[in-house]
């Protein structure tokens, strides 16, 4: 599998990378991330494309493999990547807003930070830890 992100105003970083898949990828709407809150904090999540009029595609996450953690989960959007917002932020998706930001990817070593679209139990959301 390929990742390919190019340089945009929700991501300026631009990636190129390949993966080993390990099984199938799902659609995600939650993750939880410990990029500003060390304990970690739940946030919706929606892929991104390069498309002004239409730029929300699915986050997916699939198990890839990683050569210094073994199994890792991907999660992916579009070619703009994928945006975040912390669940306390109830707003529409914009670039505009200073509580979203714009990932090109991520990888996620624990299953128990991803909640998959098609869970009908979240139980946990909303849990720091």
């Amino acid at each position: 599998m390929y990742v390919e992100v190019e340089a945009n105003p929700n991501c300026e970083q631009s990636v190129f990378a390949r993966f080993r898949e390990l099984g199938l990828a799902r659609t995600v709407s939650h993750v939880r991330v410990a990029d500003r809150v060390p304990a970690g904090e739940w946030c919706r999540v929606t892929g991104w494309r390069d498309d002004p009029s239409a730029p929300l595609c699915p986050a997916m996450a699939q198990p890839v493999e990683d050569s210094g953690a073994g199994v890792v989960y991907l999660l992916f959007g579009g070619h703009g990547g994928i945006r975040l917002t912390p669940l306390d932020a109830a707003e529409d998706w914009s670039l505009d807003s200073a509580r979203q930001w714009g990932e090109p990817y991520l990888l996620l070593a624990d299953r128990r930070d991803i909640r998959f679209a098609d869970e009908a139990d979240c139980e946990g959301v909303g849990d720091s830890v």
